[in-house]
């Protein structure tokens, strides 16, 4: 997996490339905190992303739950099928803003 950071108005974008599973899901943790000490929005791009783990849906309830403290927005845009199924079925899609 990679990360690619950019600057979105106010917000940082995280653009997600690969699959979120246990080896991963911590880098894309430390990432996502990393853009909140930035900026208290953050969105993540899973545009080419194609799996998530439920180590990775760990990885998005700390986000949100970061974002919840600072008062922010965490935005997940471009999620395929499968991982808008995963969320769906875990229930994290009433939990995760997901567009």
């Amino acid at each position: 997996m990679t990360i690619d950071e950019a600057k979105n108005g106010e917000m940082i974008q995280l653009n997600v490339h690969g699959k979120v599973d246990a080896n991963s899901s911590t880098q894309l943790q430390t990432e996502v905190l990393k853009a909140f000490q930035k900026c208290p929005s953050v969105i993540l791009n899973f545009a080419d992303v194609s799996y998530i783990s439920s180590a990775g849906l760990r990885a998005l309830l700390i986000g949100q739950k970061t974002a919840s403290s600072k008062g922010g927005k965490f935005l997940i845009i471009n999620a395929n099928e499968a991982v808008v199924e995963v969320l769906r079925v875990t229930g994290l899609q009433k939990v995760l803003s997901v567009q």
